[in-house]
């Protein structure tokens, strides 16, 4: 969430002129992540996330502002997208497709303990259930095709023992079929920095710009390489054990997941370090970005080989 379009206060004060928001009080950017441009806005009627689209296209964002909505609508802690004066969640600020949603409370953390790794295990777990009844379809944009082809791109910048780990699982994960498990709508970006938390209770989840329509074990598998990892990218078994027990009582998994599980993992991780590859050597130009280590997660599906008879739900 760099800030790669400046808005200013006065600019920002035209623009709410089509909301029923109240006076601009306060505009601060939000400098963390690296897709969309973020700020804190405070008015005289609340507290509110203003966000400017940089990817995302003008028809791609209904779904996301619609599925917020939703989850709203059914109990989630997520961002409530306010609809303007004409009963649109979408504008357009500084040329850019934007939108403003409440903000939520708490804050996120960077060493969760059991108990938050149950809370935000059995939050996911809630928000899979909720997302059945939501009928708009989002395949996965970073699923098998973004993999293969990005990968080459980012291959000329690897050693030889990295080009050859990332071309075998590129190829072992394309050979795979997950439609025959649960699928629905899932958040595939639930990092640390994703949830708010007050104490051990989920305050909030944000950030669901990459969400889509996938195997609900997927987005597990990648909240859980975030929320019970060590330092080391060794998996911590009490925490990820917490975690999946608290999910599996909202949202029972099936045999079919259980035998699953250790490939999903290792393909939650490859996504990351993709991503963070193609963030490091391949950036946009903006303000404030902060690119995260491709090698976290690199880490991370290496462990994932190495212990994938000892990785079991």
């Amino acid at each position: 969430m760099a800030v790669f379009t400046s808005v200013s206060e006065a600019e920002l004060t035209a623009w709410l002129g089509d909301y029923s928001l109240g006076q601009l009080l306060e505009l601060q950017p939000i400098s963390s992540g690296i897709e969309n441009t973020n700020y804190f806005v405070t008015t005289s009627n609340g507290r509110f996330v203003l966000t400017l689209f940089e990817k995302l296209t003008v028809g791609e964002l209904p779904f996301y502002l619609n599925l917020m909505a939703h989850l709203a609508r059914h109990g989630i802690p997520c961002p409530c997208p306010v609809a303007n004066r004409h009963n649109q969640f979408l504008g357009t600020l500084n040329g850019k497709p934007a939108c403003i949603v409440s903000r939520l409370s708490g804050k996120s953390i960077t060493a969760p303990n059991n108990e938050q790794c149950a809370a935000i295990g059995a939050m996911l777990g809630q928000m899979h259930n909720a997302g059945q009844s939501f009928s708009q379809i989002m395949p996965n944009p970073r699923g098998s095709a973004w993999r293969a082809a990005t990968a080459p791109k980012v291959r000329q910048f690897l050693d030889a023992g990295q080009a050859e780990l990332l071309d075998s699982e590129v190829a072992l994960h394309a050979r795979q079929n997950w439609a025959a498990l649960p699928q629905g709508v899932i958040h595939a970006d639930l990092f640390r920095d994703n949830a708010l938390l007050e104490g051990n209770r989920v305050g909030g989840l944000i950030d669901f710009y990459f969400a889509c329509s996938d195997a609900l074990l997927y987005d597990v598998a990648i909240t859980v390489n975030d929320w019970c990892m060590n330092a080391g990218g060794v998996l911590d078994g009490i925490r990820a054990q917490a975690f999946l027990r608290a999910y599996h009582a909202v949202r029972p998994l099936l045999d079919s997941e259980r035998d699953a599980w250790p490939l999903m993992l290792r393909v939650a991780a490859l996504r990351f370090w993709l991503s963070r590859l193609f963030d490091k050597y391949l950036p946009r130009d903006g303000e404030l970005i902060h690119a995260h280590d491709p090698h976290h997660f690199e880490r991370i599906l290496k462990n994932h080989i190495a212990t994938a008879q000892a990785i079991r739900l």
